[in-house]
């Protein structure tokens, strides 16, 4: 794999590391990843490029580690919607820290559980740690789901 390529800004794909999926899948039981390639995907029902994850509904568990380039906005707003109008019960997102971000205010910020990752992820196979913070943004259905008092 051409690391030079894979931290720099010519890519927006970073394949979510086996071990740290796992983890979280153990939590959430995910049956559907809504954007993923063939060999990434990390549950049998997926929504790959070809089928565009966007057009699609979000049933279910969702996981999502979408393309972290311009259109990630579009991603957040989905995986929100998707867990407002009911159509995910859960879905779960793994996203670039950025806090100063319009999309981080509008739909993560005060509306979904943040988890920010200790350290840097390591992406797909390589042996270096990306060059960003990650997070980890779990939107819920309902207020006791998300800890709230209702």
């Amino acid at each position: 794999m051409n690391t030079d390529v894979m931290f720099s800004s010519k890519t927006d794909l970073w394949s979510t590391p086996q071990n740290f999926f796992d983890n979280l899948n153990q939590e959430f039981d995910f049956n559907l990843d809504v954007c993923a390639l063939l060999e990434n995907s990390k549950c049998e029902k997926f929504y790959s490029p070809d089928i565009d994850g966007l057009k699609q509904e979000w049933g279910g568990r969702v996981w999502c580690n979408p393309p972290y380039g311009r259109g990630i906005a579009e991603w957040v707003k989905k995986g929100f919607e998707s867990v407002q109008d009911g159509t995910a019960s859960v879905c779960v997102m793994l996203l670039p820290a950025r806090t100063d971000t319009r999309w981080f205010h509008e739909y993560i910020y005060k509306k979904a559980e943040i988890r920010f990752v200790k350290g840097r992820l390591k992406f797909g196979n390589n042996k270096n740690p990306a060059p960003f913070p990650s997070m980890v943004v779990v939107f819920k259905q309902n207020k006791e789901e998300r800890g709230e008092k209702i």
